[in-house]
């Protein structure tokens, strides 16, 4: 059985969709965006974003919403499923 797509409130101390994927966009001191698998340096110590709700926040990542499908149960479940996505969206991907 297939969790909902529903949207869902942020899990605090998950910071998976600030780690999982790549963002192409500059990020305050990240000014070529960020690879895969590397957290964002806007990531605080409770893994919680330094810029959200700012316009320099990338509109990438306001439009990335939790759901139960990619957050799961847990963290683990989050970075497995993001980085299938990302895998899936990669460019260059045949």
């Amino acid at each position: 059985m297939t969790a909902s797509p529903e949207a869902q409130a942020c899990r605090p101390g998950c910071g998976a969709c600030c780690t999982a994927p790549s963002i192409s966009s500059p990020i305050p001191g990240m000014p070529h965006g960020k690879p895969a698998g590397v957290a964002c340096v806007q990531l605080d110590e409770a893994l919680r974003c330094r810029i959200f709700g700012r316009p320099e926040r990338p509109a990438v990542c306001g439009s990335l919403r939790p759901s139960a499908d990619m957050c799961g149960p847990d963290a683990a479940h989050a970075i497995a499923w993001l980085g299938r996505l990302e895998a899936a969206t990669a460019p260059g991907r045949t």
